[in-house]
């Protein structure tokens, strides 16, 4: 198994094979709590103005994301899995929109397979991708708005990489460190409304949930579109 680690846009358009698209902080753990919460899919998308489109196309919508950390004005949640925490999305289709880890979905144009990872379910993905054994599994860290790399999606992705070469990784040691790095913003008074504090204990809650969240293409013609579906192995 050959497995590459890349960063940002650029790396999403370099993956190949099973291709696993990392955003702790926030888009993919908020991602986790909505499917875990009874959502029908999950609708990544790159544009607002598609999210806005897309919703008078779908039965039972729901707007998700986030531009700078802030809710999408006219949208129903900003990216915070403590703020979706409680609420039931049974048999809603959730559209997501935020600016990095959607974005890297959506620029995976040459994966074979796509799915999606934070801490949250990160050994799920590991059982997964030993089940299927891709000879190739590239792992996209999206970043700090998929501009810059982020601490905590690297490490996610070593992590990974880790677990599936049966190699030591002393997670616990950076998962205290990232408190005073990227992990610093959720404990600032002042940022509290777009970023509370609960967003970081809950992100960095290794292993919560036992399924993987994978890509499935859509049908429709205008654009190369997927859902992400709840899958357990």
């Amino acid at each position: 198994m050959d497995i590459n680690i890349l960063q940002l846009i650029d790396g999403a358009k370099q993956a190949r094979g099973l291709t696993v698209v990392i955003d702790v902080f926030r888009a993919f753990t908020t991602a986790c709590f909505i499917m875990n919460n009874g959502a029908e899919a999950i609708y990544p998308v790159g544009r607002v103005e598609e999210a806005f489109e897309l919703k008078k196309r779908l039965k039972n919508p729901v707007l998700v994301g986030e531009r700078n950390e802030v809710i999408v004005p006219g949208f129903d949640y900003g990216n915070s899995p403590a703020n979706i925490e409680h609420v039931d999305f049974t048999g809603k289709n959730v559209i997501h929109t935020t600016s990095a880890g959607t974005q890297g979905i959506v620029n995976a144009v040459n994966a074979d397979e796509i799915i999606t990872a934070a801490f949250v379910n990160v050994h799920a993905v590991v059982r997964y991708i030993k089940a299927v054994n891709p000879d190739t599994v590239s792992i996209v860290c999206m970043g700090k708005a998929a501009l810059a790399p982020a601490e905590e999606d690297t490490w996610c992705a070593e992590y990974i990489r880790a677990l599936l070469l049966g190699e030591d990784y002393d997670l616990e040691d950076k998962l205290k460190r990232l408190r005073n790095l990227e992990g610093k913003r959720f404990f600032r008074p002042d940022n509290q409304e777009q970023c509370p504090e609960r967003d970081f204990y809950l992100a960095t809650e290794v292993g919560r949930f036992d399924f993987i969240l994978r890509a499935e293409p859509c049908k429709r013609k205008s654009l190369r579109d997927f859902r992400l579906v709840r899958q357990s192995r």
